[in-house]
């Protein structure tokens, strides 16, 4: 399946969008020392951020946060971060199919400085803020990081809710972890949360970044691929997205109906979720699409995918 990336996307959200707009395949939206930088400067988003920093042995690098806040996510290796004075260690983690990583958050204002003795790449996820309070900088480990299992059967996944709306404080930041074992479907029934119903749904927007493991058997070299959805959820919202993702490719998602993320047989898929809108109040609420809502109730009667999780939380380190 290498080759030319497929994609067939189609987008009434605005008379001025086209395909890419919601489509990133990977290296095409890179800035400076980013691999991957997407803002609302950037992109057809109006308040979410991500960037990808890659980083040699012994590298740094140095950003203001601006108005946005920011989370510091190791994908793959450690690295330092410096803010508002202080430092915080990141043991990180070979891959984000390896385990949960710690994280350090940082507020908008803040001068922010991120290095690496080892090299390795980072995800920098972030939400403008609208300035009602400056939370300060800080660190999480990974051991505090909830490990959750949602859906059952071949809609079996593992959730990651490292910076959730009801795990980790923030001003309007929400980012949580996908993975999603080989041949399984996930963000799925479809659902939205593009409009402000107060305690039915919230209005956010959201960043799908994909990385695809290698294969388990077989041949490991073969690269794997998944499959990303997205449908107008009406009233004017009609963003469009059928997608053929790959390692390092993003998804952008205003409004609409989204899902299912499909993840080809023997290549399990992970995605980075971020999401930030306009309400005061930070929730994630959501409404599943009325025709495919029934699935909910057929996993009671399914166990859970025997894969899962594909690891846990370490334990919290004892000190000496």
């Amino acid at each position: 399946m290498k080759g030319r990336k497929s994609t067939v996307t189609t987008s009434s959200h605005s008379s001025d969008s086209h395909p890419s707009d919601f489509y990133v395949p990977a290296g095409s939206s890179g800035s400076g020392s980013y691999t991957l930088d997407l803002s609302p400067e950037r992109s057809v988003l109006g308040h979410s951020s991500l960037r990808v920093l890659p980083l040699a042995p012994g590298g740094s690098h140095a950003f203001y946060a601006g108005e946005s806040e920011w989370i510091v996510l190791p994908l793959a290796g450690s690295c330092t971060v410096t803010a508002d004075g202080q430092r915080f260690e990141l043991r990180g983690r070979a891959s984000v199919f390896a385990g949960v990583s710690d994280f350090a958050y940082v507020p908008p204002g803040a001068r922010v400085g991120v290095s690496s003795r080892g090299g390795g790449r980072f995800a920098l996820a972030g939400a403008r803020c609208g300035g009602e309070r400056r939370l300060p900088a800080r660190y999480r480990p990974a051991s505090e990081v909830p490990v959750e299992l949602r859906g059952a059967g071949a809609c079996s996944r593992q959730v990651n809710n490292f910076a959730a709306a009801g795990t980790f404080d923030a001003e309007k930041l929400i980012a949580v972890e996908v993975l999603t074992p080989g041949g399984n479907w996930s963000s799925y029934p479809p659902h939205k949360h593009d409009e402000c119903r107060p305690g039915v749904e919230s209005e956010l927007e959201e960043i799908y970044y994909f990385e695809i493991a290698a294969a388990a058997a077989g041949n490991p070299a073969a690269e794997g691929v998944g499959y990303q959805r997205v449908t107008p959820s009406g009233q004017g919202k009609g963003t469009e997205v059928l997608a053929e993702v790959r390692t390092g490719d993003a998804v952008l998602i205003p409004d609409g109906w989204h899902g299912p993320s499909i993840a080809a047989p023997g290549h399990d898929m992970y995605y980075l979720n971020v999401m930030a809108g306009p309400e005061p109040d930070r929730q994630w609420l959501i409404c599943d699409h009325p025709d495919h809502a029934w699935i909910r109730g057929a996993w009671a009667t399914q166990p859970v995918d025997p894969r899962l999780p594909l690891y846990e939380a370490p334990a919290p380190e004892v000190e000496r």
